[in-house]
């Protein structure tokens, strides 16, 4: 298993993580097969989406501030039940095909780290599953 760390400076962010993704592909080696990502923060989520125009990632955080606000309704102590609920939502889990070396993303995809409770030192999981024979 290899892990990419992740700096996150606002409560709520979309970081683009396909550059990291890509870098440890190739500084591992792996050729063909599948490589599953996991998020193990509960405040926080991985997804993939269109990484051609900003306004997407900004557009998502809008729709989930307003879909799902902080408020004092809420009973988690921790005053972030809000970012759990968002976490809940994106997922904490993803599985990209690689290529010989290169990760298998749509024309307009890329990978995203989704932070809902920020600032914090995160991370992703990488575990790579080779394909048979390969």
């Amino acid at each position: 298993m290899k892990t990419v760390r992740i700096q996150t400076d606002q409560r709520e962010q979309i970081l683009d993580i396909t550059r990291q993704v890509r870098e440890a592909v190739e500084k591992n080696g792996w050729g063909s097969g599948l490589l599953a990502l996991f998020c193990p923060h509960t405040t926080a989520a991985i997804s993939i989406n269109e990484n051609a125009d900003p306004d997407v990632k900004r557009d998502i955080l809008y729709h989930l501030k307003k879909t799902i606000p902080q408020s004092p309704e809420f009973r988690h102590f921790e005053d972030n039940a809000d970012a759990h609920i968002k976490s809940v939502l994106t997922g904490f889990s993803l599985v990209v095909i690689v290529e010989k070396g290169e990760i298998r993303l749509g024309r307009w995809q890329g990978l995203y780290f989704c932070e809902f409770d920020g600032p914090k030192d995160r991370e992703i999981w990488l575990k790579w599953l080779p394909e048979a024979g390969g």
